[in-house]
């Protein structure tokens, strides 16, 4: 009897209380049936990641070139394309390969090549001319340096000087140059410039080069010699 009092009495709390559940419980089944497939989203990513990683990655190669001005005793001369991977070697035999009074002694033939490398090649007369002494090593790498071609095959020596210890200034490089006191690079350079045309007879004549004055001079006089 108490129950159905209590119905009675509450009929209308009752209903309302009946239908927020029925309107909870059919939002939560509306909510549930339109909420998207997280799972299946995830596989289909993890698809598309695994497609990726599938693709062949292509590197590309560059390929690099670099010419060459290939003269001297050669059999054919000229400007040509190698690959920058390339050996002097490689870039004489592009060229035809030596004549038979070339002389490589001064050369390093394994030396890799660079872009607008000068190769050039001397032959056996020139060589043999020039080395008359038994400073050979020297000899030969002073021919490279007094050549009026900018012989970038040469052989690398560590310093060209007199017995003297004194910087020759016809046949020093740019950097036993710039080991002079107020001698920078482009004095230097302007000291190569300048015997390249007409070699020092005098180390009085270094004043004839722009921008070394007399001050300057006196600092350097006695390092230096012809």
């Amino acid at each position: 009897m108490a129950i159905k009092e209590f119905i009675y009495f509450n009929k209308k709390g009752i209903i309302v209380f009946t239908l927020i559940i029925l309107v909870l419980i059919t939002g939560i089944i509306i909510y549930y049936l339109n909420k998207p497939n997280t799972k299946e989203k995830t596989n289909d990513e993890e698809l598309e990641i695994d497609l990726v990683k599938e693709e062949p990655v292509v590197e590309e190669k560059q390929i690099l070139e670099c010419y060459c001005d290939i003269k001297g005793k050669v059999k054919k001369e000229g400007v040509y394309k190698l690959d920058c991977n390339s050996r002097v070697i490689d870039a004489i035999n592009v060229a035809g390969g030596l004549t038979k009074d070339a002389d490589t002694s001064v050369l390093n033939l394994s030396k890799k090549i660079t872009d607008s490398m000068v190769i050039k090649v001397y032959s056996k007369t020139e060589v043999k001319n020039y080395i008359k002494t038994l400073e050979i090593d020297n000899k030969k790498q002073e021919l490279c340096i007094n050549d009026q071609v900018n012989n970038n095959a040469c052989i690398e020596t560590s310093t060209i000087t007199t017995k003297n210890g004194l910087v020759n200034i016809n046949t020093a490089s740019l950097n036993e140059l710039m080991s002079l006191e107020g001698i920078g690079e482009s004095k230097a350079k302007a000291i190569i410039e300048y015997r390249e045309h007409t070699p020092f007879k005098s180390i009085d004549d270094i004043k004839k080069v722009s921008g070394i004055g007399e001050t300057l001079y006196a600092k350097i006089k006695e390092n230096i010699t012809v």
